[in-house]
């Protein structure tokens, strides 16, 4: 019992460990994995090669999945090269199964103990996030060497050889044994190593064990298509493609299991090289026969898997990608194109506002409320994002940026409000009781309005480049703005000392619509001052209690 117990926790080891290096280098190099994978679909090969070499650094396929399904979901990746990277990914995890089982003993003790001491001392640095990864590269190879230790009793225990007896070559069988495992443990790699483990300790014959690998790979294949349900149809069919594949690799080597595993027999090789051997084969041939198909496996998963129309009215998020959540600096760009895309309903807000001004269009009234409508549930979902980031995983800037986000989300969502209740005021003063702005009021609030959609722009700009000089132009269009609005507001004063009609009808309106503006443009330029204070992240300072 207490060997058996040694057994499991070895395997518990080994798959924490990869769990550890997973997550370790997407949160040193999430972003640059990100550009590889998305700046290398131009072609077929390149999405391959960039498959492999992307999960061969990550020792996880379903981190890759995640990655690809993500693009393909937001639109920034078509289906087949998405195919093509999980072609690849499938090699790269066989590659890294080949280089673990090499004899690299003397390495995990080191790893560990370096990878300790880096991430104990500099925890929120780049450096102590590589030790985080080196302590998870030890504990793996340690844990290969525990499970060898822990198996080799095990093979004299009656019972055991039994259980394992039980597998007896039936390929179904063992891929169903080995698919359950790999969702159990949540990484094919670890499914694979501990089956060449067992291999080599003589629990298991070779048929079977070519069963169980094939079986590790279909695990990992639903593993990712479940995780994908999280995404919309775009993303799910590139689990569901990479799933099929693997099936059709099943199906392949069904007729041939036994003439395989005697040819493989006959090279003479220790048992556990022959597991791993296998599993590199076996994937690199698949890949390549099923390469030339994946324009056609898109078309018949578009065809499984249609698009399903939105009834609901209300727009949806684009970016804000669940399975990123683990992996901060991803989910903080994700936040970022979410909240750029509700500053972009904004401008459309904005931009729809001035024709309600010059006369009445109810059709506009109608879009512009369902757009605020669209601005409310975006700005909710980018704080519901940014709640279930892990914020003691985030570094000192990323605590910045995402605080940033968080308060232009709010600000935008301010603006959005403020627009629909402007809208409000025009029908109930202007188009309710018939009145028009003189011909000189409408023409100060039409340049005050450009001057708003401009200040809106750059503010947006501000936010994704936090650049000094764009900030420092933004704060001085402010001060711009308001010296405007002061004499806008004198202006239309004097209108209404000479009496005129329509400054007269429309004075409450017209000092409303203008104070109004000024609180909009307040909260366009509040990126500003982020950059300029050196990403000071609290209540902003506004010029005169704005």
């Amino acid at each position: 019992m207490l060997t058996l117990l040694h057994l499991l926790s070895a395997i518990a080891l080994l798959v924490w460990g990869t769990h550890i290096v997973r997550t370790g280098i997407l949160r040193v190099f999430g972003s640059q994995l990100r550009k590889v994978l998305s700046h290398n679909i131009s072609r077929r090969p390149l999405a391959f090669v960039a498959g492999i070499g992307v999960t061969a650094l990550v020792q996880s396929s379903n981190a890759t999945a995640l990655l690809v399904t993500s693009f393909v979901a937001q639109g920034l990746m078509a289906l087949a090269p998405g195919l093509a990277i999980m072609l690849g990914a499938d090699v790269g995890t066989a590659l890294m199964a080949r280089v673990l089982t090499l004899d690299l003993s003397w390495l995990s003790p080191l790893l560990i103990f370096l990878g300790v001491i880096f991430f104990l001392s500099r925890r929120q640095t780049r450096a102590g996030q590589l030790g985080r990864v080196a302590i998870g590269l030890g504990l793996m190879l340690l844990a290969l060497e525990l499970i060898v230790a822990a198996a080799t009793p095990i093979t004299e225990a009656r019972g055991i050889r039994v259980l394992f007896a039980s597998l007896t070559g039936d390929l179904l069988l063992d891929a169903l044994v080995g698919a359950m495992f790999a969702l159990l443990t949540y990484s094919s790699l670890a499914a694979v190593l501990l089956t060449a483990t067992l291999a080599g300790a003589g629990l298991i014959s070779l048929p079977v064990a070519i069963g169980l690998v094939i079986g590790a790979n279909i695990g990992s294949g639903l593993l990712a298509f479940l995780t994908s349900s999280l995404q919309n149809p775009a993303g799910r069919r590139v689990a569901l493609g990479s799933l099929i594949y693997k099936l059709i690799g099943l199906l392949l080597v069904l007729p041939v299991l036994q003439p395989l595993a005697h040819w493989l027999d006959s090279l003479n090789w220790r048992p556990a090289e022959l597991v791993i051997f296998f599993h590199l084969l076996y994937n690199s041939l698949r890949a390549v026969l099923m390469l030339p198909s994946v324009g056609l496996m898109a078309r018949f998963c578009n065809w499984l898997l249609p698009d399903r129309a939105d009834d609901s009215g209300i727009a949806r998020p684009r970016h804000l990608d669940p399975t990123a959540l683990a992996t901060p600096s991803l989910a903080l760009a994700n936040a970022v194109r979410e909240t750029l895309r509700v500053g972009d309903k904004i401008e459309a807000m904005l931009s729809r506002l001035l024709p309600v001004l010059e006369q009445n269009q109810p059709a506009l009234n109608k879009e512009l409320r369902s757009l605020n409508d669209d601005v409310a549930s975006l700005c909710r979902a980018v704080k519901l994002y940014l709640a279930q980031i892990p914020r003691e995983a985030l570094s000192e800037h990323e605590s910045r940026r995402w605080a940033e986000i968080l308060e232009l989300a709010v600000n935008l969502e301010q603006a959005g409000d403020l627009i629909e209740r402007m809208l409000g005021k025009i029908q109930n003063e202007k188009t309710a009781q018939r009145r028009a702005f003189s011909e000189k009021g409408l023409e100060e609030l039409t340049s005050l309005h450009g001057q708003l959609m401009a200040n809106l722009r750059l503010g947006l700009n501000v936010f994704l480049s936090a650049d000094h000089a764009s900030a420092s132009q933004l704060l001085r269009e402010k001060r711009r703005f308001r010296a405007q609005e002061r004499r806008l507001a004198h202006a239309h004063i004097g209108r209404l000392q000479r009496q005129v009609v329509q400054s007269i009808e429309t004075s409450s309106l017209h000092l409303e619509l203008i104070a109004d503006m000024k609180r909009l443009n307040s909260l366009f330029c509040a990126s500003a001052y982020v950059v300029l204070e050196g990403g000071e992240t609290g209540a902003l300072k506004l010029e005169g209690g704005e």
